[in-house]
């Protein structure tokens, strides 16, 4: 068989004819510096395609602020996990998730009739604020282990979380102590790292100026 023939500026990769840029090198093995780009890239992307998703999806409400808080609730754990598979550590990230998601439902329950628990609307089993938990959660995991490179795009990410706390106090849904206890828990689990799968223990907020 004769070889196929490619033009100037073009490589033969697996029989097909394949363009050669600076930015992306012929031959990268696995785990090269190529691939890893790539796959941060990917990562990031994918971030924010389901942030994005978040907020088009979420339910309608007569208030926008509470809809984007409600949003933020789902699509920020939702872009850390997608991060989490692309870097090999979704077994700890859904570890740490269902730690948090335990922890705050479990003090619903426990603190449930007792004053701290009693929304402004006067309903009980507010505290802490599961929004916020699982925003700070979902920000704080994006901001340590996957924007750890880039600071700006971590602030972004505790904006939003920040946001989400401000939405459920604007709704009428918690006291700003419900909503500081839902951070604080999903701020430690966020940044957390148990080792699961991983190098090793470790704890980063990110924001690397």
């Amino acid at each position: 068989m004769t070889p196929r023939r490619c033009t100037p500026g073009v490589r033969t990769v697996h029989g097909c004819c394949t363009a050669v840029t600076a930015e992306t090198p012929a031959i990268a093995g696995p785990g090269g510096f190529a691939s890893r780009t790539v796959a941060s890239r990917n990562a990031r992307s994918r971030c924010a395609a389901l942030l994005a998703v978040a907020l088009t999806a979420a339910p309608a409400s007569a208030d926008p602020f509470e809809q984007f808080g409600t949003a933020m609730k789902y699509g920020l754990p939702l872009a850390a996990a997608a991060c989490a598979a692309d870097q090999d550590r979704l077994e700890d990230f859904a570890v740490r998730g269902v730690l948090q998601a335990a922890l705050v439902w479990g003090m619903k329950a426990y603190f449930d009739g007792q004053p701290i628990s009693r929304r402004p609307s006067g309903e009980g089993k507010g505290f802490p604020s599961g929004h916020t938990a699982a925003a700070f959660f979902g920000a704080s995991d994006l901001a340590g282990k996957c924007f750890n490179d880039k600071p700006l795009a971590g602030a972004a990410a505790y904006g939003a979380a920040g946001l989400t706390g401000w939405s459920r106090l604007h709704a009428g849904e918690h006291t700003p102590e419900q909503v500081w206890t839902g951070a604080l828990i999903g701020l430690s689990l966020g940044a957390a790292s148990f080792g699961i799968g991983t190098d090793g223990a470790s704890f980063s907020v990110g924001l690397r100026f």
